[in-house]
């Protein structure tokens, strides 16, 4: 349920109704737009009748919000959320682009793909750390001398730091080198992680599970923001259906979908969405032309032997023909890369 002020109401006549509210049991999250303030309750509202607020004149009126996730509804939040990361954002009017290798192999290697991408407009790099693989006998990444090596880039370039979060147990120390935490496909209803990236502060970029619906994937969003962590960015990186020419079948409907439903920004990963170097391209055009606040991209400087995923990786020269066809679909959209 929601409770839209009306223009013009004090601060004082919506803080009375917000402890009004909250003393039926249920907890109030509060938005203020441009003309009004939103007040969302959270818990079981079934037996709270409407009519009891809307002799408030304060009280334009109230909505039920039928969807079980509330705080990533747009109902709450009509306005795009905007997340601020250093100078950069994700969300609003500029374009993210999210890009690195799949792995932290050297430091080298990832200096070297760092200061590349930056040139051709890359505002975060990304680089895994520690790697969950389908084969236990395959490279699992650096671990704590990734992080190091994340850092080192981060310092020679000043990108913050994209890299992903496997266990609750390591959230502590990735939180230390990360910029925003990610969360891989394979642990989108992992509910414990969810909680734990929840109480901390820092951005969480929550990949679309291998199957899961649109619900399914906006209420592990939702898992985040009730423990206090509104910080939330939403990735659609392909789904498991009957297709086996491609990785993963990349469901570009999901995007307007999302930002219909939900206030969050959503990014795509075109690279493990196909899993082939030559789909990124086209697709990583068609999910700017379809709305996406961003791109997370697969680069690296020697694919043939790269450790992890070099099949689905563009080399650093490709990646900078392809952010200059971005920012021609960007300013058709009305938007910047």
């Amino acid at each position: 349920m929601i409770i839209i002020m009306k223009p013009g109401a004090s601060e004082e006549a919506i803080e009375k109704l917000k402890l009004k509210v909250e003393s039926l049991g249920v907890r109030v999250s509060m938005t203020k737009g441009e003309n009004c303030t939103i007040l969302g309750l959270i818990g079981d509202t079934s037996n709270i009748e409407p009519s009891r607020f809307l002799v408030n004149e304060n009280v334009e009126k109230i909505l039920r919000v039928q969807e079980p996730f509330k705080l990533a509804n747009r109902y709450f939040h009509p306005q795009d959320t905007v997340i601020k990361v250093g100078d950069s954002t994700i969300g609003g009017n500029k374009i993210a682009v999210i890009a690195g290798p799949c792995s932290v192999e050297s430091e080298e290697q990832i200096l070297t793909i760092a200061k590349q991408v930056k040139e051709s407009g890359a505002t975060f790099l990304r680089g895994g750390a520690y790697k969950p693989r389908t084969s236990p006998y395959s490279f699992q990444g650096l671990k704590e001398d990734g992080l190091e090596l994340l850092k080192l880039a981060k310092e020679e370039t000043g990108l913050p730091v994209v890299t992903e979060v496997m266990s609750a147990a390591l959230i502590e120390k990735v939180s230390e080198y990360a910029d925003i935490l990610q969360i891989g496909a394979r642990n989108m209803q992992n509910f414990d992680l969810l909680k734990e990236v929840g109480r901390t502060n820092k951005p969480v970029l929550l990949k679309r599970g291998l199957s899961a619906t649109i619900e399914e994937f906006l209420m592990s969003a939702e898992y985040i923001m009730a423990e206090g962590n509104q910080n939330v960015i939403l990735c659609e990186r392909g789904i498991r259906t009957f297709e086996t020419y491609t990785r993963n079948t990349l469901d570009l409907s999901a995007v307007p979908a999302l930002k219909k439903l939900s206030h969050l920004p959503v990014i795509v990963d075109p690279s493990h969405a196909t899993g082939m170097w030559w789909m990124v391209e086209p697709l990583a055009k068609a999910a700017i032309a379809v709305g996406a606040d961003g791109l997370i991209i697969e680069v690296h400087n020697d694919p043939a032997n790269a450790k992890c995923d070099g099949e689905q990786s563009i080399k650093p020269e490709r990646f900078d023909s392809l952010m200059k066809s971005l920012k021609e679909i960007a300013r058709i959209n009305n938007r910047s890369l």
